[in-house]
This record gives structure tokens, C-alpha cells and sequence, in this order.
């Protein structure tokens, strides 16, 4: 049985953010190749964290700046080592690299950081990113040469596929396109219709500043212009880990319901009639509106938020860019069935051509067989790659030693 580590930035939560969620569809894809699955993280673990025990799935705690690591996949030699997020290749890929020269190194983005930060940055600025904010970014300096030193990286979105072959020159032999993922049972929802349902949903994990954002812009002004068209409508916020800066927006007499964590979010995508996503920055693909797909809910959102989750068919939905648009097609679906349920029908084909699961997963196990079969030659078309990972790997090193020398002093 091949064995697989996973090296977690933070203890997959489902229920909390798409990223969680994610991390749960990459160990059910593991699971189904029949490897044994190791997850190590150095976060605190929390409630809402999923139950790996239950998966048959190895947790463990480690350390950072520490060789107790060392001694642990030296005794664990991994056949694939994955790291969520480039801040753990960072962290501890020269020293998998070290102990396991032999394991496959996978990267998952989730999405590209330098990417959602470049976009933040320039919104905060009131412009347009440019190439120029990427390029002179050290964000993207340090995931990018993550990207070059892996064997293979996950994208969830092919826009972020073409800016890195397009603009950072990164092979496609390095990249795998692996959106979200949603089996038969999962995209065949028996929904309620439009007169069963009521109300505005707005999802999203608060920590999160996109959707930070998204809750602030709501709350300003487009709640406000969809209340003047329709005086008794009502706004649920829901969300993992809302601050009070986020629970203080709470007003019943407005209609803007902070309600915060929800226990079932599928149920509450599903009871409400319009998902409202007005998203300025950020990247990847958002697990919001691939929900709201699945639930049959037409959602409104931004060109930002559609990126990544096109097809050829209608979005199912309205996209605004402006907060009286916005609230205009979130009326205009609210109010007229015949239009809600169009939009509606249209989540469920558009999820099917996006996320199928087993097209996905075919995809994916061809890709990784074909790497352990054949990963010398694969590292050896890589040079950037085997470069950084001599360089930075020798710096990382040393560092991260004298780290754990002060530690042990002090």
C-alpha cells in the first residue's frame, strides 16, 4: 500500500471554508487510489475540525523549526508527500527532500496568494492590478519558486493555470487542473422550488478578506438600494468565526441577519431563494457559489466571482459590477420566478460540466501514476526547479537550524 503525508497549513474544517472542503476531496481521492494517509499539521486543533479518525487517516502534530520532523518521515518514508499551501513547502520541504529524495512532492494552492494579494492591494488603492504588481511582488517570488521546486502543483482554477505559464514561464508539465469536486449523489440535489424558499443568503468563512469585504460592501450599500425595492426582505450572513466588528452589523429592523456558523450550510444555501456574492478581490474559484450551484440557487456576484467557473453556457445567475446593478438582478431574481427558475436549472448543468468527480479523479490518478513512474526524468526537465530547490533549501536549512539551537537555549 502506498503512503501518503499530507502537511496541513491548518486542520481541515469542511464546514467552515472551501479550502477545508478541498483538503476533504483530496484525501477522498487518495482514499479511493488505496493509500494508507498520514495528516501532520503544527495548528492548534480545533472543533470544528473534520474527523480524519474516522477516515482511517493518521493524525499527527509536529513542530516547526524542529528535527523531531526528521525523525518521524524518517521513519515514515512517504511515496507522495502533499503540502497544503506554499507556506509548508517552505517550512519543510527541504527537509522531505532530504529525508524522502524518492517521495513525489505535490503542492495545493487552494488559490494563488500573491494573486488574491495583489488584487487586494490594488483595490485598496482604488485601481486595476497590474502584471507589474505580481512581478514585483515577494509573495509571488516565494510561491512561485514553491511551484518550481514541487513535482506537481494542484490549481483549482485555469485562470491562475494561464497567469503562470503566460507571465511566471512555469512549465504545464509542473501544473494539473483540479477544480472543486462533487460526486453523482452530491450534484443530484432534490432542491426546493421557488415558492418554498425566501430570502437572501450571503456564505462566507470571516477570516477570510474577501468576504470580509463582501459583508461590508453588503451592509453599506447594496443592502440598503435592495430594501427599497423590496421593504420586507431579509439577509442572512452566515459564516465561520464571525468578529464582533461582523456580529455588531446585526439588525432586525434592516432585514441584516448576522447569524454567523451555521450547522448545516447546504440547508441553509438551499432554503434560501438568491445567493448574494458581491466579491471585489481575490482568487481561485469560490466554494460559495459552486453551493449554491449544487442547491439550485441562483446566485449574484461579480466578474471577480464568476473567474475561473465559466463555461459556455449562461452564469446561473446575474453578474454586476456596480452596487445598484447588483441589487437591481438580485431584485429581478428575487421577484420573477420564470427568471429564478431558468438561473436555477442552469447551477445543476453547469456543476456537471465543472466539477464531476469522476472525470476529475481519472484525470488526477493518470497524472500521479504517470510521475512515479517515471519522476527522474520528470525532475530532470525541471532544472529551475532542481536550482531553487539546491539554493533555497541550503539557506532554509541553516536557518531553520539556528532556530531550533535559540529555542533549546532559551
Amino acid at each position: 500500500m502506498k503512503k501518503l503525508l499530507i502537511i496541513g497549513w491548518v486542520w481541515p474544517e469542511p464546514n467552515s471554508s472551501a479550502a477545508g472542503s478541498r483538503m476533504l476531496q483530496l484525501i477522498e481521492f487518495f482514499l479511493q487510489q488505496a493509500y494508507s494517509i498520514t495528516f501532520a499539521c503544527t495548528a492548534h486543533r480545533t472543533e470544528h475540525m473534520a474527523d480524519l479518525d474516522q477516515l482511517n487517516v493518521d493524525c499527527i502534530d509536529i513542530h516547526l523549526n524542529c528535527s523531531s520532523f526528521d525523525v518521524f518521515i524518517d521513519n515514515l518514508q512517504p511515496d507522495v508527500v502533499m503540502f497544503d499551501r506554499f507556506m509548508m513547502e517552505e517550512q519543510f520541504g527541504w527537509r522531505v527532500s532530504e529525508k524522502c529524495p524518492q517521495a513525489l512532492r505535490i503542492l495545493d494552492t487552494e488559490d494563488l496568494f500573491c494573486l488574491r494579494n495583489a488584487r487586494h492591494n490594488a483595490y485598496k488603492q482604488n485601481r486595476s492590478m497590474t502584471n507589474a504588481d505580481l512581478l514585483g511582488s515577494d509573495l509571488a517570488q516565494r510561491e512561485v519558486a514553491a511551484i518550481f521546486r514541487c513535482d506537481l502543483t494542484l490549481m483549482i482554477s485555469p485562470v491562475e493555470i494561464a497567469l503562470l505559464t503566460d507571465l511566471f514561464k512555469v512549465d504545464a508539465s509542473l501544473l494539473h487542473y483540479l477544480p472543486f469536486v462533487f460526486n453523482q449523489e452530491q450534484r443530484q440535489k432534490n432542491n426546493p422550488s421557488y415558492h418554498q424558499r425566501q430570502g437572501f443568503i450571503s456564505i462566507g468563512n470571516f477570516r477570510h478578506p474577501p468576504n470580509w469585504d463582501c459583508v461590508l460592501w453588503l451592509k453599506q450599500q447594496i443592502w440598503p438600494l435592495i430594501r427599497q425595492q423590496l421593504p420586507k426582505a431579509e439577509l442572512l450572513i452566515c459564516g465561520a468565526y464571525p468578529p464582533p466588528k461582523a456580529t455588531d452589523l446585526h439588525d432586525e429592523k434592516t432585514g441584516f441577519l448576522v447569524k454567523g456558523w451555521v450547522d448545516d450550510a447546504v440547508h441553509a444555501m438551499q432554503s434560501a431563494r438568491v445567493c448574494l456574492a458581491p466579491l471585489r478581490f481575490g482568487a481561485g474559484i469560490k466554494g460559495k457559489l459552486a453551493e449554491a450551484m449544487l442547491c439550485g440557487t441562483p446566485s449574484v456576484t461579480t466578474d471577480i466571482g464568476i473567474e475561473g467557473m465559466q463555461t459556455q453556457l449562461a452564469w446561473p445567475g446575474m453578474v454586476a459590477n456596480e452596487a445598484q446593478a447588483i441589487a437591481d438582478a438580485a431584485v429581478k431574481l428575487y421577484q420573477q420566478a420564470n427568471v429564478w427558475k431558468i438561473a436555477s436549472e442552469l447551477g445543476a448543468t453547469n456543476a456537471e460540466q465543472l466539477f464531476e468527480q469522476v472525470r476529475h479523479f481519472k484525470a488526477l490518478s493518470d497524472h500521479i501514476d504517470g510521475l512515479l513512474y517515471n519522476l527522474e526524468q520528470h525532475r530532470q526537465h525541471n532544472f529551475i526547479g532542481t536550482m531553487l530547490n539546491h539554493h533555497h533549501h541550503k539557506s532554509t536549512k541553516y536557518m531553520s537550524q539556528w532556530i531550533e539551537v535559540k529555542n533549546k537555549l532559551v
